[in-house]
């Protein structure tokens, strides 16, 4: 991978996962074999297990306009979009951050954060992806 611009901004779990799908990652490393890099397969290979696999732009796009009323930092918009809290207690420290960050309502933002955001995919219950 070539840098184009050193610290042009920072990008969602999904930009990352999207620009590895274009230029040809695939969970199998042998499958991309001269189109990536291996560890280009491997962050690929982590991303699809991740609630990125089931973003796309216009999700990103709705939460960061629906979250806007919320005034909520871009860092921590981030983690909302990279983690994808599904549950109470994946939740609880992300919101004592928003409480701690002045935000005023930590359960209506979680609210918009489930309803906006598709889950990550489930895990298999032995630990394996």
């Amino acid at each position: 991978m070539k840098i184009v611009q050193a610290d042009a901004g920072v990008l969602t779990n999904f930009e990352v996962l999207d620009l590895l799908r274009s230029r040809g990652a695939t969970i199998d490393p042998m499958g991309c074999l001269g189109a990536v890099e291996p560890s280009e397969c491997k962050v690929f290979d982590y991303l699809i297990h991740t609630a990125a696999c089931n973003q796309n732009r216009e999700v990103i796009d709705e939460f960061m306009k629906r979250s806007e009323t919320f005034k909520v930092a871009k860092a921590l918009k981030l983690n909302f979009i990279n983690m994808r809290p599904s549950n109470q207690p994946e939740a609880e420290p992300i919101i004592a951050l928003c409480e701690k960050e002045g935000l005023d309502n930590p359960e209506e933002f979680m609210n918009m954060v489930i309803e906006v955001l598709p889950p990550a995919p489930p895990r298999h219950e032995d630990g394996n992806k």
